[in-house]
């Protein structure tokens, strides 16, 4: 049930925008007066207290958040919604944190305001929670006032102070660590360990381990007992990368741990609590895996209690200048040359499509402030950079090959673990993608060897001994009248 309209007090010192705003939430049915400063607001407040107050961080006589922990403590009922157009992640956790029920970014949608005064109304005996003294300086660096990044802010700000499981998705070189980071840096954990654990990066059979610890003598190898993630993130938090990668029996035993809060070591039979806060991070569509039945639904519904997505950097073009020029800073301040960027530069990288996302950005800002010898980077410099870093990157194609060729060895891995060891892995991977290229090439030139060998690049012997090796049949490659 929606709240019934009330009266609001709207503080900025632009008239245009108390003008605008006030009008908005009156053809919403709220009554309103407006202030264009603190000492105004004040006198307004000793006449009749609002039911919301929605103000201005900046204010010709002081700053608004500076004032809400004094203003809360005179009116603890009342729900304050700031908007500022310091759009950081700082300025959106200091507000939270000071205890204002919402933030919103200038400029607003009038909608969202609107939305955020019926939500203030309908909750204004309440408040947030308070976050204890957050060093908001010393997080980690998001970068960006476009709107995407001002809606991830806003999630960040309300999820800091408590416990609560964040599932973040993004494409690759988003930055979806930096976010996991920021949320244990701002929040009640940050003096305890924030750990990592990629799950693309560990072979399958290990996972577990990984993730719980194992006793000695588990498995063959375990000449003693490890303490898993679970372990040593104990009082802080448990970064899971790549989520979609998890296989699913460690799902299974994942979601027991959320379930119960409990996890015993692999091979133990000692129940340990699971003390830590759960931020998992994709690239992939979960819900989509949930459907092909790669991934659990129960779980996926575990993971995904508060949903943030990070947009890739083609979504957000207008901070690419912002996010370039502080990784420029960085490079100088780790003592590279400092370079600067011309308008040009920055048209060009604005209309880039940045495939690798701000983790690409920063690689050419470094590789340019290594290599470049100018000052000033002009857009030609970017172009050739931008060039060079195209011709580097591996083609689809090449990508797939990769991707099989980790897929193979995976299996290998779970099925025939002895062959990791047998001295036999290189010749076998190297003869699986021999024979079929072998045999495409013959294809390719009517099963004519000297033909295929030319465009192989070895000579017909080497050819022929590698075809009889392989045992490749010529019968269906060998054109008439040819060996």
């Amino acid at each position: 049930m929606s709240a019934a309209p009330g009266t609001v007090l709207v503080v900025d010192d632009d008239s245009a925008i108390r003008t605008v705003v006030a009008a908005a939430l009156k053809r919403e049915g709220h009554r309103v007066t407006t202030a264009a400063s603190i000492a105004e607001m004040r006198r307004a407040m000793a006449i009749a207290v609002p039911d919301v107050l929605v103000t201005d961080v900046v204010l010709p006589d002081g700053n608004g958040l500076d004032l809400m922990p004094a203003l809360l403590v005179d009116y603890p009922d009342l729900p304050v919604i700031v908007f500022s157009a310091q759009n950081t992640l700082a300025t959106a956790v200091r507000a939270t944190e000071v205890g204002a029920f919402d933030y919103l970014p200038k400029p607003f949608d009038l909608d969202v305001l609107g939305a955020a005064v019926r939500g203030a109304m309908a909750r204004r005996t309440r408040r947030p929670a308070e976050l204890p003294d957050a060093e908001v300086g010393g997080g980690p660096s998001l970068i960006g006032r476009s709107p995407a990044m001002q809606e991830v802010y806003r999630v960040i700000a309300r999820v800091v102070a408590n416990d609560l499981t964040v599932l973040i998705s993004g494409e690759s070189g988003t930055g979806k660590e930096l976010v996991a980071k920021a949320i244990h840096d701002l929040g009640p954990r940050r003096r305890a360990p924030f750990v990592a654990l990629n799950m693309a990066a560990i072979p399958r059979e290990l996972i577990e381990a990984e993730l719980f610890g194992h006793e000695r003598g588990a498995f063959t190898g375990a000449a003693a007992r490890v303490a898993g993630k679970f372990e040593q993130a104990a009082g802080g938090t448990l970064f899971l990368d790549e989520i979609g990668d998890m296989p699913m029996d460690a799902q299974t035993r994942l979601l027991r741990v959320l379930q119960s809060g409990e996890f015993t070591t692999v091979g133990g039979a000692r129940t340990i609590r699971a003390d830590v806060r759960i931020v998992a991070a994709t690239n992939k569509d979960l819900s989509q895996l949930v459907q092909a039945g790669q991934f659990r639904e129960d779980l996926f519904y575990r993971l995904n209690v508060v949903p943030v997505t990070l947009p890739s950097l083609r979504e957000r073009r207008q901070d690419v200048a912002l996010l370039a020029r502080h990784f420029l800073d960085r490079a100088a301040e780790d003592g590279l040359p400092r370079k600067q960027l011309d308008r040009d530069a920055v048209a060009v990288m604005e209309g880039y499509d940045w495939p690798g996302n701000v983790r690409e950005l920063e690689n050419l800002m470094r590789r340019i402030a290594a290599l470049s010898r100018d000052e000033w980077i002009d857009a030609h410099t970017i172009r050739r950079a931008l060039g060079e870093a195209s011709a580097a990157q591996p083609a689809p194609g090449d990508a797939a090959i990769e991707a099989a060729v980790r897929a193979r060895l995976e299996r290998i891995a779970i099925e025939e673990p002895h062959a990791l060891d047998d001295g036999s892995l290189y010749d076998r991977i190297i003869g699986e993608v021999e024979r079929p290229l072998i045999e495409a090439m013959l294809a390719r030139n009517g099963g004519n060897q000297l033909r295929a060998a030319r465009a192989l690049g070895i000579n017909r012997n080497t050819l022929r001994k590698r075809i009889d090796t392989l045992g490749i049949d010529m019968a269906g490659n060998r054109p008439d009248g040819a060996e």
